[in-house]
């Protein structure tokens, strides 16, 4: 936890930076997946995931929420505006679950010439241990690091009391309880982001189309039908060489072609390039939570709001004590995190730290009373922020999920491309 006397916490804790990843499927203009190649070749914010027609935005560094927000935005409009001036004209699919998807083969595994082929042969070996229909997910991977200048004062401050070592040792741990206590608490992210609680029939019954298939869930891709891995991974939060062994154990194991195939909510990120390699050699610089769904209601996919949300999370977490996390309360933690991803939030149960049992309706409206009480002083936007996501377990007609269900009524595709020639005509304005 962080050492500081409140009134510099207080001055120095949200003053972070971040960095947004965004998906989005590239569609045609009946909404059948596009296939045609990736028009953003050589672009340095904006490449493709899984398939061919799958854009992702990075962000560079930004130093606010807002400011992330805009450039997501910014990049949102150039795709957006390539898209509309292609022939034929394209759209951006906005929900995280596909549209209508005729087959496997329908699914174009993305495309990476010359040195990079071993990118495409990756992705061929994904599609035949998970299928291509799962690689169709989209989301936001929100990436944050806490101020230097928040860092070196706790450091000092921690030093007082503490043997800490060097501050790259202080650095690794600080972001390894960080990681530690998301992945025991970032459920919460996923209950109040959840925004794709229907998909078409073609994602389960290969052929048909239309309707809106319901089956219970409020995210597809955070509940136990989306990204994770066949085997649950525990990791050493005691040291970082110890956390990246055990990355490397389970490559080692055949569990993992590579660590980039660790499908786990949390991850641990160096600077630079994301590897076990530069992680070891520069130390964790930032963490990132993987679990935020495509937000349709937002017109560039990601509620400001939300991303605020993801710096309050981190924050009160970082100001919290620490605790034992042996493996079978690891085990629970993904659990938790399929758990959230459920539409009914006041019948699923979590079973929190000490083992002690709540719905996840309950266990949130607990932890943002709890981050309330840690704001208290803070200024009143911070205030309007919690108080807007605790809607979401008070009533749940403010849930993006219910919201979503109830717009895409009996027809998921037709309200998905409807919505997707909106947001282009809004992008284009």
């Amino acid at each position: 936890m962080l050492y500081l006397p409140k009134a510099r916490l207080q001055e120095l804790l949200l003053h972070g930076c971040f960095g947004l990843e965004k998906e989005s499927l590239r569609v045609t203009g009946e909404g059948r997946m596009a296939h045609t190649p990736d028009p953003f070749l050589d672009h340095p914010y904006i490449t493709k995931d899984f398939c061919e027609n799958q854009a992702e935005i990075n962000t560079p560094v930004a130093t606010s929420a807002a400011e992330a927000y805009e450039l997501l935005k910014k990049y949102h409009v150039e795709i957006e505006q390539t898209l509309a001036a292609a022939q034929p004209r394209e759209y951006l699919w906005p929900l995280s679950n596909p549209p209508y998807i005729a087959d496997e083969e329908d699914i174009p595994i993305a495309q990476f010439p010359g040195d990079d082929q071993y990118k495409t042969a990756y992705r061929e070996y994904l599609s035949g241990r998970y299928g291509r229909h799962v690689m169709t997910y989209s989301g936001i991977h929100f990436n944050y690091s806490f101020s230097e200048e928040l860092l070196k004062a706790d450091y000092e401050a921690r030093q007082k009391t503490y043997e800490v070592g060097t501050y790259r040792d202080y650095k690794d741990q600080f972001y390894l309880e960080l990681a530690k206590k998301a992945a025991a608490y970032g459920w919460l992210i996923t209950a109040v982001t959840a925004a794709s609680p229907v998909r078409d029939s073609s994602f389960l019954e290969p052929g048909t189309s239309g309707g809106s298939i319901f089956t219970g869930k409020a995210s597809q891709r955070c509940a136990e039908t989306g990204y994770w891995n066949a085997f649950t991974p525990v990791f050493d939060y005691k040291t970082l060489e110890g956390y990246i062994s055990g990355i490397e154990y389970y490559v080692k194991k055949g569990l993992l072609a590579a660590p980039s195939e660790l499908y786990f909510p949390v991850r641990l990120k160096p600077r630079g390039q994301n590897t076990l390699d530069n992680l070891r050699e520069f130390g964790a610089s930032h963490i990132e939570l993987r679990m935020f769904d495509l937000n349709p209601l937002d017109p560039v996919g990601l509620d400001l709001r939300d991303v605020k949300f993801g710096e309050l999370f981190l924050g009160f977490l970082a100001g919290t004590q620490d605790f034992f996390f042996p493996e079978q309360d690891q085990v629970q933690a993904v659990q938790n995190f399929k758990k959230a991803a459920y539409y009914d939030l006041e019948r699923q149960k979590l079973i929190i730290l000490g083992g002690r049992s709540s719905t996840v309706a309950e266990a949130g409206k607990l932890m943002l009373h709890q981050m309330k009480e840690f704001y208290r002083d803070y200024p009143d936007e911070v205030q309007d922020i919690l108080a807007f996501e605790e809607a979401k377990f008070l009533d749940p007609a403010n849930r993006y999920a219910t919201k979503v269900r109830a717009l895409a009524g009996n027809d998921f595709a037709a309200y998905g491309l409807r919505l997707a020639k909106e947001r282009q005509e809004e992008a284009l304005v």
